[in-house]
C-alpha cells in the first residue's frame, strides 16, 4: 500500500467550501491511530474498527497505524495488520510524538477527510460517521467528539474529569476558546484546510491538537462538535502532571503569537457566504458585518471612557475644554483600537498617518459635540450636568455613524486593510517552514 504526496495549492484564502465528488474519489476517509508501545492493544482495536468501517460507512476508508518509535513488538503487529488487511497501513516514525505522528500522515494523505482516534477505542464508535459528515458534505472545515456536551454520556474518574474540565476553563479564559472538549482524542479535519493549518502548528505532542483548533477558531473556520459515549481507559499510559506542564507552555506560546499577530491566519480564511446567492449581492462591501459588530463594541467603549473622563475633567475645567479633553484622549485610543481589532491593520506601518487621519475625524466630531453644548449653553443658562450628559450622548451617536463611514472609505480603505497582513517591513508573512523526516514503511 502507497500514500503519494497530495498536489500542492497556491497560498491565498481558502476556496468555498464544496460538497466532495465521492464517486471521484476512491479513498475519503484516512483515520490514523498514533500508537507507542501498544502491542496488546492494538490489534484488536484495528480488526474492531476495521468491521465497523466495513459494515457502517458508505465510503472507502483507510486504517493508517503511526507507530511513535515503540520499543515492543508493536511495529510487527502493525506490519502483519498491514498485510492481512486491505484497507490497512502501516507507518513507522523514530521520533515519538503524537502531534508528530498525526502531521507526518497527514501531509502525506491524499484522503480529502482526515481523522484520528485514539488506540483504546473509549469513544463509541457509532459517532464515527456524524463526526465526518459535515466534512463530506461542505458543511464544517472541523469536527470534534465532545465529552463535555449535555448529551455526552462519559464513564471516568473524578481526576481526570476535573482535569479536563480545568483544561478547558484555562482556554476560554486564556485564548477565548469556544468549541468544548480539546483533549478528546476522536477529531477529524478537510484536507484542504489541513495543507494550510498544519505548518502553522508547532507542537508536535499532546497539545498538537489544541493548537490546532484553537487557530482554526481564530481564522474563522467552522468547528462542528459530536457529543459522544466515552469510557475512561484505567490502563492509559499519559502522564497527566507532566501534559498538563507542556499544554500550559503550548497555551502560553499560542496566546503570544496570536496577540503579536505572529500567524498568517488570513491563508485559513473562507469567503464570507459559501451560498451562491450571497455572493450576488450587491452594494454590500466584503466584511461589513464583521467590522460594524467590531466598530459598535470599540465604540461603546469608547464612549464609556469618553463619559468618565468628561466627568473627571468637568470637576476642574470648564465643560468645553472638558469636553475637548476627554474626546482627544477616548479619540486616540479609539483610532488604535478600530485599526486592530475592525480593519484588521496590524505592524507599524502608517500608524502615525492613521492617528492624523483619526484626529481630523475627531474634529468632526469635537464640532458637533461641542456645537450640541454651544446650543444647550445658549437655551439653558444653568443646565445640569446630566443634561450635559445627554446632550453630549445624542451627540455622539451621530458622529459615531460619520466616524464608522470615515473610517471604513477614507482612514481604513480596502487597500490599506489588505495591507495590514502584511509585516512592519512590507513584507508579506511567510508560512511557518516546516521540515520533517519521511516516515520509515514498516518492515514486512
Amino acid at each position: 500500500m502507497t500514500m503519494t504526496q497530495p498536489a500542492r495549492t497556491p497560498l491565498g484564502s481558502l476556496p468555498p467550501r464544496e460538497h466532495l465528488r465521492l464517486g471521484q474519489i476512491e479513498t475519503v476517509l484516512d483515520i490514523v491511530i498514533p500508537v507507542y508501545n501498544e502491542e496488546t492493544d492494538l490489534e484488536p482495536c484495528v480488526r474492531r474498527l476495521h468491521s465497523h468501517l466495513t459494515r457502517t460507512f458508505p465510503y472507502g476508508f483507510r486504517i493508517t497505524i503511526a507507530d511513535n518509535a515503540s520499543t515492543d513488538r508493536t511495529p510487527e503487529v502493525a506490519a502483519l495488520l498491514d498485510d492481512a488487511i486491505d484497507e490497512v497501513t502501516a507507518v513507522r516514525l523514530e521520533q515519538k510524538g503524537r502531534g508528530r505522528a498525526l502531521r507526518t500522515v497527514w501531509t502525506l494523505s491524499e484522503a480529502p477527510v482526515l481523522a484520528y482516534m485514539d488506540v483504546d477505542l473509549s469513544t463509541d464508535l457509532n459517532a464515527l460517521l456524524p463526526l465526518v459528515a459535515p466534512l463530506i458534505s461542505g458543511h464544517s472545515d472541523l469536527a470534534i467528539g465532545s465529552r463535555l456536551a449535555r448529551s455526552s454520556r462519559v464513564v471516568r474518574g473524578p481526576k481526570r474529569e476535573f482535569v479536563s474540565r480545568t483544561y478547558n476553563l484555562i482556554l476560554r479564559g486564556s485564548l477565548a476558546a469556544r468549541f468544548s472538549d480539546a483533549q478528546c482524542g476522536f477529531k477529524a479535519v478537510r484536507g484542504d484546510v489541513a495543507e494550510r493549518l498544519l505548518p502553522m502548528v508547532e507542537d508536535t505532542g499532546w497539545f498538537f491538537d489544541t493548537e490546532m483548533l484553537v487557530l482554526a477558531e481564530r481564522a474563522g473556520l467552522r468547528i462542528h462538535e459530536v457529543p459522544v459515549d466515552w469510557v475512561d481507559d484505567p490502563d492509559s499510559t499519559v502522564h497527566i502532571v507532566r501534559t498538563a506542564a507542556d499544554d500550559l507552555k503550548g497555551v502560553w506560546r499560542v496566546g503570544r503569537a496570536l496577540a503579536t499577530g505572529a500567524l498568517p491566519l488570513d491563508r485559513l480564511a473562507r469567503p464570507f457566504g459559501d451560498d451562491p446567492r450571497d455572493r450576488e449581492l450587491t452594494g454590500v462591501p466584503g466584511g461589513l458585518a464583521r467590522q460594524l459588530v467590531g466598530f459598535c463594541v470599540v465604540g461603546a467603549l469608547s464612549t464609556l471612557l469618553y463619559l468618565a473622563l468628561y466627568s473627571v475633567f468637568r470637576l476642574g475645567i470648564g465643560p468645553q475644554l472638558a469636553n475637548a479633553a476627554a474626546l482627544l484622549l477616548s479619540a486616540v485610543i479609539n483610532t488604535a483600537a478600530n485599526r486592530r481589532l475592525t480593519f484588521g491593520v496590524r505592524g507599524r506601518g502608517r500608524a502615525v498617518r492613521h492617528q492624523a487621519q483619526g484626529l481630523v475625524v475627531f474634529a468632526i466630531g469635537l464640532a458637533l459635540t461641542s456645537g450640541s453644548l454651544a446650543a444647550l449653553e445658549a437655551a439653558a443658562d444653568t443646565a445640569s450636568q446630566g443634561t450635559e450628559l445627554a446632550v453630549l450622548v445624542t451627540a455622539n451617536l451621530a458622529a459615531t455613524v460619520l466616524r464608522f463611514l470615515l473610517f471604513r472609505a477614507w482612514v481604513f480603505p480596502d487597500a490599506e486593510r489588505r495591507e495590514g497582513h502584511r509585516d512592519d517591513t512590507g513584507e508579506p508573512h511567510q508560512a511557518a517552514r516546516h521540515q520533517q523526516n519521511h516516515p520509515t514503511r514498516s518492515a514486512r
